[in-house]
């Protein structure tokens, strides 16, 4: 049934001198639509397809030779591992072809840091790849999609965005996957990482880069090629008079590992804490993240700090890790260098 989604498109313009890029669609805001050009928190995601998204910006045609192919149409809520997994594997072949340069992904903006990360994690290739979204519906007065597309695309065919690992692009900014996050709930800036800073910019579609090419210190890279599921991990967060029933019933529901999204520095209650050290002689694997959005999380006598990487994206290496076979040594190097 999941195949059945599996739609491919080709630009009808083909200019040899134009670098190819393929566009992976995944749903979301970018495409989704509403009955009012006002409503831009109740429409529905995903109401468009792939070749509408690329037929909306007749601009594409002179910048990139387009292929594209529809992976899912949903929203980014409900992007499940066989999608990412699916990208993953797409996405690390395609960039093989020789006559690819870049990859797009369409992604709604809710997980889209998740998606963006996890790639950035299982794809090797000094080619661009690129995450988009947008924050409004096709159908909303100012819809920032079409814009994002467009930039998104031509960065993805710039040399320039070579060998910088997955990029974030969306409002005229570029982000390393590694390090962006979602900010704000609704606003266009939403996308940032607040430590980090961006990587660079666009003047209407041309990108700006700050740096020279680089990509974040000792990031890890697994290989999904042979993966067919990943272990389950969950994230629980922490509050003032926390217990561990939360703990222990994600243990018993077939959690591999746990995130914890701790206050401050990874903070937790002392009762909590004693429970992670248990866990933690048993060999389960545990990290500590911060709620907090920012900063470094250390490690601690009863669990390991998950570093500069925010729950969610904890989650994503955690599960990479334990579907690699790693074990609590090499785990404590993949979230806070040595």
């Amino acid at each position: 049934m999941f195949a059945a989604l599996l739609t491919v498109w080709q630009s009808d313009l083909v200019a040899a001198d134009f670098p190819g890029v393929m566009v992976y669609a995944t749903g979301g805001t970018i495409a989704g639509a509403a009955k009012s050009g006002l409503n831009t928190t109740t429409y529905k995601a995903g109401s468009m397809g792939v070749q509408d998204l690329l037929e909306a910006v007749p601009e594409l045609k002179s910048i990139a030779n387009i292929s594209s192919k529809q992976i899912s149409n949903v929203r980014s809520a409900d992007i499940y591992q066989n999608t990412l997994l699916t990208l993953a594997k797409e996405a690390q072949e395609k960039l093989k072809d020789p006559n690819i340069h870049g990859i797009v992904v369409t992604h709604g903006t809710d997980t889209l840091e998740e998606t963006a990360f996890f790639l950035d994690l299982t794809i090797r290739s000094p080619k661009p790849v690129v995450v988009v979204g947008s924050m409004r519906p096709a159908t909303a007065i100012s819809a920032d999609g079409p814009m994002n597309l467009l930039q998104a695309v031509s960065l993805a065919a710039s040399p320039e965005a070579s060998n910088r690992g997955v990029l974030v692009s969306l409002n005229d900014r570029i982000g390393s996957a590694f390090y962006t996050v979602k900010t704000n709930t609704t606003a266009l800036d939403t996308f940032r990482a607040s430590e980090q800073g961006y990587l660079g910019m666009f003047i209407g579609a041309q990108p700006r880069f700050f740096y020279t090419a680089a990509t974040p210190t000792a990031k890890p890279y697994f290989d999904v090629s042979t993966i067919s599921s990943l272990p389950k991990v969950s994230i629980i967060y922490m509050h003032e008079d926390q217990s561990n029933e939360q703990i222990d019933s994600a243990i018993q529901a077939g959690a591999k590992g746990l995130i914890i999204a701790g206050s401050g520095n990874g903070a937790v209650p002392t009762t909590v804490r004693e429970r992670l050290a248990e866990l933690k002689k048993a060999g389960y694997p545990v990290i500590r993240s911060s709620r907090t959005g920012s900063g470094f999380t250390t490690t601690k006598p009863e669990s390991l700090g998950a570093g500069i990487l925010n729950p969610q994206k904890a989650r994503i290496l955690l599960m990479l890790a334990l579907a690699n076979q790693s074990d609590l040594a090499q785990i404590a190097r993949y979230f806070n260098e040595p």
